[in-house]
């Protein structure tokens, strides 16, 4: 089990968030000091499909959710304090059954 971010400091915040899925999954950029950038989010109840470009590593820090990395034959479950890495040019697919799941995605 990884420790999952509480806050970052000294950080600019892109206040014009990032919407997908008719606002079911939300996040805001956060652009650090040495110009690296994380998001920040949250992802409503449903089951959605994401493709990366960059590989990613998917913090939850509240909420559980299921995910199945491409190329994966299993759903694998992920809880507050747990992470996931998906590699470059790639894609995932993540599910919430309830409620929502918040999560800070850090980009390698």
């Amino acid at each position: 089990m990884s420790v999952s971010p509480v806050q970052f400091d000294q950080v600019s915040v892109i206040c014009k968030a990032n919407v997908y899925f008719d606002g079911k999954v939300v996040s805001h950029a956060v652009i650090f000091h040495d110009g690296s950038k994380k998001t920040i989010g949250l992802i409503y109840a449903g089951s959605y499909t994401f493709n990366t470009c960059a590989a990613e590593k998917m913090e939850i820090i509240a909420g559980d959710c299921k995910v199945k990395i491409k190329g994966d034959s299993e759903w694998k479950s992920y809880s507050a304090g747990t992470a996931f890495c998906v590699p470059a040019e790639s894609a995932f697919d993540i599910s919430v059954e309830g409620g929502i799941a918040e999560y800070v995605c850090s980009y390698c």
